[in-house]
Formats: C-alpha cells, structure tokens, sequence
C-alpha cells in the first residue's frame, strides 16, 4: 500500500469528543433495542409490545419500546452523517480528490456489512448504511448547508408516508362496499407468512446447526434489505441531519447554537415523548396486517416522535457534557471511538450466547432479565475499550476500515 501523509485518520487530538460520547450512548441503546431479536425470532421483536408479557417483563418490553426503540438507530445513523462531513472537510482542507475515498470506504463498510448480515446476524444495518451512503455522496455533496435541513426533513416525510399512507389509504378503500373482505382475505394471508417465517426462524436458530443458520440467513438477505431500507428515507434523512451539525459547527461550537439546543432539549423531547405515548395508547402492538386509521395514525406518530425523541436525547447529552453529569457520559467514550467493533462484537457474543450452535439459550432469557444483561455486557464492552484505546490508536475493525480507505497500514499502537 502507498503512504500519503496528506489524507490519514483523523487524530486523536482532532476528534470531536462530543461525537465520541454520543456514538458511545447510540451504541448501549441500539442493543437496548436488538437484544431482543438476539434472544427470539427477529420477525417478532419489531411488533412493539408482546402482548402475552406480564409483570417486569411486560414493562420492560413497553419502556424499551416508548424510550429507546426506533430512537438510538436513528441516533447512529446521525453520527455516520457527521463522520461523511468531517472526511470530507478534511479531504477539502488538504486539497486532496474527495471521492475515491469515500467510495473506498463506502465499499469497504459494504463488504463488512454483507459479512456481518449473512455470516452473523441477519439484523445488519451496515450494509443499508452503505448502499445509502453511495446516494448521498451522488445528490447531497455539494447541497449548500443551509439547505441540509429541509432536504433532511423531506426524506423522512416521504418515509412517514410511505409507512403509514399504505394503513390510511387502505382503511379508506375498507369503507367502499364489498373491499373489506377482499382486503382482509390478503391481510390474513400476509400474517400467515410472517408467522411462518417466525417459525422457521424459531426452528433454524433455536435447534439448527451454524451451516443451516448460515444458509437461512443468505436464503433471508434479500427480505432483511428490504424491509430494512423502509427505513432508508429516514437513514439518509439522518445522515443530512448529521452534514448539517458538522457544517454549521452545531456539534463541535455547541455554544453558538443555544436556541436550538434549548428548543431540542424542551420542546422536541417532550412533544416526541406524547406522540409516542399516544401511538402506543392506540397500538401498542404493531399489528401490520391489520388496516385501520388508528394503525396508520398510530404508525405516523411513532415515527416522527422518535426523530424528535432522537434529537431530544443529542441535545440533553450535550447539555450533560457541560455540568457534574460530564465524567459519567464521558466514560463510554472509549467504546464510541471503536463502535464498529463494538457494535460486530455485540452480535457476534449474543449470537454465540443464544444460538443453537453456541450456548443454546435460544428464546431462554425473559424480557426483565435482558436489561439487566444488557447493561452487563455494556459495560464489559467499555471497560475492555478503555483497556484497548490505552494502548491503540483504533478498534481492530476501525483500523481495518481505516486500512481499507487510506490505502495504508495506519500505526496501531500507540507508541508507534
């Protein structure tokens, strides 16, 4: 590999330590939100509340659901946008090309995702990560800063609607005479599949060997792309949010941006927080089959409070790096700074836990005890990123990345 001096990582004297810290909380919530899916069938952890729960473990699949479902993805998805912002307002810096670059590391970030996807875990959302981050780099490089918003607000618009206008639009067509059976003859026969489907995933995984995993999982690739690009107007919506802070100096002067922040922090927050309570009041669980204006409603609700609760939680964080709070929030910043590391590793010890072809507890661990585990593991993955980036500069898998992109082995350790 070559060694240009001109474009390398950026370094730790650079970083923007807010993002860190941010990335750390993103990465605790996300496995808040996929330990679910890790301990049962993934088909049946995105239904919001199990109704067949009571006691703690009713309540902890409602609070997980109201507080961090659908918020911390978002909330990574932010952060990928600021990181495409700083590499190319360092590439600009030095007067270096731009966009071999980013397409080394686009494709290098689609390479591990696609392992992770079929190899690991069929929840991945690197590779959706990429395939949008391709799009941006095609229409949004050159977008003037003060246009990021608007454009961001656009895309998630388009997925609100794309979400809920199928519910609203065919409870509507329910009302002319004759459609409700009709409809409801194809409504039962889309539940039949997806129960299907939960069951094969029950069987593979909870007694399947790693071979019969390996071969559902490529079998399910195509299926897990596209249900999860239903989110990729609300990822790219992200990713422009995130262009937006770095550009605009939100994220590194957060000092010049009081209103704003004040406005997250009181007003975006609480309103998200009622509109997910009221989505919930009205479907606590997500019943997709079933065509209704209180699903569809429900469903548009759900969707722009966790935007709103997303950023609530990025201004309050901030908020916190200011007071007494900073030494606890900062503490998970170690693990922010390797977070594609930590985010495979996530998967890979709650797969080798729960699967078949690991320890088994495939469907064994109840819905209360799963905080607690998360909690656990996190802060094992914290500890173990403060004993690492004491002695690197990078995550195994960031260096890798970083490899990739550069074109050179970047030092690893930090005596070199």
């Amino acid at each position: 590999m070559t060694h240009d001096p001109a474009l390398q990582p950026i370094a730790v004297g650079d970083r923007i330590e807010t993002m860190d810290v941010l990335r750390g909380w993103a990465l605790l919530g996300i496995l808040l939100m996929n330990i679910e899916a890790f301990v049962g069938p993934m088909m049946a952890a995105i239904t919001g509340l199990d109704p067949a729960l009571t006691g703690a473990d009713r309540i902890a699949d409602a609070a997980i659901y109201i507080l961090v479902q659908g918020k911390f993805y978002l909330l990574f998805s932010l952060l990928f946008g600021m990181g495409f912002a700083v590499m190319m307002a360092r590439a600009e810096a030095t007067g270096r090309p731009f966009v071999a670059l980013y397409l080394r590391r686009t494709f290098a970030l689609l390479a591990i995702g696609l392992v992770h996807l079929i190899v690991i875990w069929s929840g991945d959302i690197l590779t959706v990560y990429a395939l949008i981050a391709l799009a941006m780099l095609v229409l949004f490089r050159h977008v003037p800063t003060a246009y990021l918003p608007w454009c961001a607000l656009g895309f998630h618009a388009m997925a609100w609607l794309f979400s809920a206008g199928p519910l609203l639009l065919g409870a509507m067509a329910r009302l002319a005479p004759g459609a409700a059976d009709g409809m409801d003859k194809i409504m039962q026969a889309e539940a039949a599949s997806m129960q299907a489907q939960i069951a094969a995933e029950r069987v593979v995984l909870g007694s399947g060997t790693f071979l019969e995993a390996l071969a559902h999982r490529a079998a399910e690739a195509p299926t897990m792309l596209f249900f999860l690009l239903f989110a990729g107007g609300q990822i790219l919506g992200m990713f422009l949010l995130g262009m937006w802070f770095v550009r605009s100096g939100a994220i590194a002067e957060p000092a010049r941006f009081p209103r704003l922040y004040a406005w997250l922090r009181w007003c975006a927050l609480p309103v998200g927080l009622a509109m997910t309570l009221v989505s919930f009041r009205l479907m606590p669980t997500a019943e997709y089959t079933v065509v209704t204006f209180a699903n569809g409603f429900a469903t548009l609700l759900v969707m722009v409070g966790a935007l709103l609760m997303c950023l609530g939680y990025l201004a309050w964080i901030q908020k916190g790096l200011a007071t007494s709070l900073a030494p606890v929030l900062r503490a998970v910043a170690p693990a922010g700074r390797m977070a594609l590391t930590n985010y495979l590793m996530q998967s890979v010890i709650c797969t080798l836990l729960f699967y078949n072809y690991g320890l088994g507890y495939f469907d064994q661990l109840p819905r209360a005890w799963q905080v607690p585990f998360v909690l656990v593991l996190f802060a094992l993955q914290v500890m173990a990123s403060r004993w690492w980036m004491a002695r690197f500069r990078f995550g195994p898998m960031e260096w890798l990345w970083r490899a990739a992109t550069y074109l050179n082995w970047p030092a690893m350790r930090r005596a070199d």
